[in-house]
């Protein structure tokens, strides 16, 4: 199952990034402002010289003419766009292509939840399942990828959460999409981020459901590819 990347894609070499949405790109020989897709650190992909996929967007309303979708760790195509889990998923679940959700193809995108808006509220004829998605990019030593690459307190809140959903009845999990094909196993970040390791720890006791996937990453489009071990 292949989530197309469309629009008018050009390589660029990345120079620098301004803040967490904007970065400059060498494009044609022509320094760009560019929209980065994802609000990550991402300090070891967006390094000056880094080889990059840019989408021409032709907006008038848009401050930048460019999106930032992808960059290049040698040999390796990695998607940055932060969108894409949940398309990704919604997809999967929707064509029942994620064996342990079989039949639940009721998906409701963005749904509250005591204090926390969820990703997605996904039915069966019996259950229900909150699902929250979370953007992997980094990929440490030894094939592990990890998230966050930054300390999140909101990623840390949706997870407990969960843990409350969990007790009140609904089925409960978080898939952490890993937008590359150099992965075999996950881990969350305990360097990074303790209490969102911790977290992670307390939810799989409490019968939340951890699962880790990697994509095949093309410049025309991205796919689901193989479930990865989980380290906790």
């Amino acid at each position: 199952m292949k989530i197309n990347i469309d629009g008018s894609k050009i390589e660029g070499i990345f120079k620098r990034r301004v803040n967490r949405f904007i970065a400059e790109v060498l494009v044609d020989n022509k320094i760009e402002i560019v929209h980065v897709a994802n609000t990550g650190r991402m300090k070891e992909l967006l390094t000056e010289g880094a080889r990059v996929i840019v989408r021409k967007v032709n907006m008038q309303h848009r401050k930048t003419q460019y999106d930032l979708l992808m960059v290049y760790k040698e040999d390796t195509l990695i998607s940055i766009d932060s969108k894409l889990p949940n398309t990704i998923l919604q997809q999967a679940f929707l064509k029942e292509r994620i064996h342990y959700f079989k039949g639940y193809t009721d998906v409701k995108r963005e749904v509250t939840f005591g204090k926390s808006k969820f990703d997605f509220h996904i039915t069966n004829k019996e259950t229900a399942a909150l699902i929250e998605a979370k953007c992997v990019t980094l990929v440490k030593e030894n094939q592990l990828a990890s998230f966050p690459d930054a300390p999140t307190e909101r990623g840390r809140k949706h997870v407990l959460e969960l843990i409350e959903a969990k007790k009140q009845g609904f089925r409960a999990a978080v898939f952490f999409i890993v937008q590359r094909n150099d992965a075999v196993n996950f881990t969350p970040n305990k360097d990074m981020d303790t209490a969102f390791y911790e977290a992670c720890f307390r939810a799989k006791q409490a019968g939340v459901e951890l699962y880790a996937y990697n994509c095949h990453v093309d410049r025309d489009y991205i796919q689901l590819q193989d479930e990865l071990k989980i380290i906790l």
